[in-house]
């Protein structure tokens, strides 16, 4: 008996349907999203790979907990942008930088030149925005 039911005898509840994405008109295929805000490790920098498209990389650190034990999370983020706009954006942001950042994450194993298996989180850049200049060290 529902709790519905046991304040309202003979009130009868259907059952939901057993929609699983109810609200999406996506399709459906997982996503793994990641949202960072966090200071830019380094300057943005444009590499080639193997098949010679060209590919912004940059890191984002994040702090967490308390100050006298802070901890920071690099992540290695990925611009696949060609020339243009966004990837100039992205090409001008500075060491430092505070940036706002969404972007779609993936894992993959892969082996060393030990032939150790490693697994690194593949993470793909839809948005970034500077949220303020670097940090000037006086």
């Amino acid at each position: 008996m529902s709790f519905l039911s046991s304040l309202r005898p003979g009130l009868r509840l259907a059952s939901a349907p057993q929609t699983v994405r109810a609200f999406s008109s996506s399709p459906a295929h997982s996503i793994a999203r990641v949202i960072l805000t966090g200071r830019l490790g380094a300057n943005p920098e444009i590499h080639s790979t193997a098949s010679g498209q060209e590919v912004v990389k940059y890191v984002i650190g994040t702090n967490h907990g308390p100050r006298d034990n802070r901890q920071t999370s690099w992540f290695r983020i990925s611009n696949f942008a060609a020339e243009g706009p966004q990837r100039d954006y992205v090409l001008s942001l500075q060491k430092g930088s505070l940036v706002y950042f969404e972007g779609d994450a993936r894992m993959s194993t892969w082996q060393d030149a030990d032939g150790q298996n490693r697994t690194t989180m593949n993470i793909v850049q839809r948005t970034c925005t500077s949220l303020s200049h670097p940090i000037s060290k006086h």
